[in-house]
């Protein structure tokens, strides 16, 4: 599996539904139950955030690949974890 990572602020209503999104795919699918996602709080790692060139939240890379920016819907995160498996 690759490494996905997160970008997010913890009162960002988009990133909350994200994180929602993530937890009801992994409960419909399997093959993502075992997908772990390394969640970067851009406030306190600021220093990590500016080193990647994104602009909104929530953000995920795979495999240091941005493949998603800023709101999201559930067939988009959907896309990010088979990213990750494929």
């Amino acid at each position: 599996m690759k490494k996905i990572m997160m970008f997010y602020l913890p009162t960002c209503p988009f990133c909350i539904e994200a994180f929602a999104f993530v937890e009801e795919l992994k409960a419909e699918y399997p093959e993502f139950q075992g997908l772990e996602i390394q969640t970067i709080n851009e406030k306190e790692e600021e220093e990590l955030a500016n080193s990647y060139d994104y602009h909104y939240v929530p953000t995920y890379y795979v495999d240091g690949v941005k493949l998603h920016e800023g709101i999201s819907d559930k067939d988009m995160i959907e896309a990010v974890l088979r990213a990750a498996i494929a």
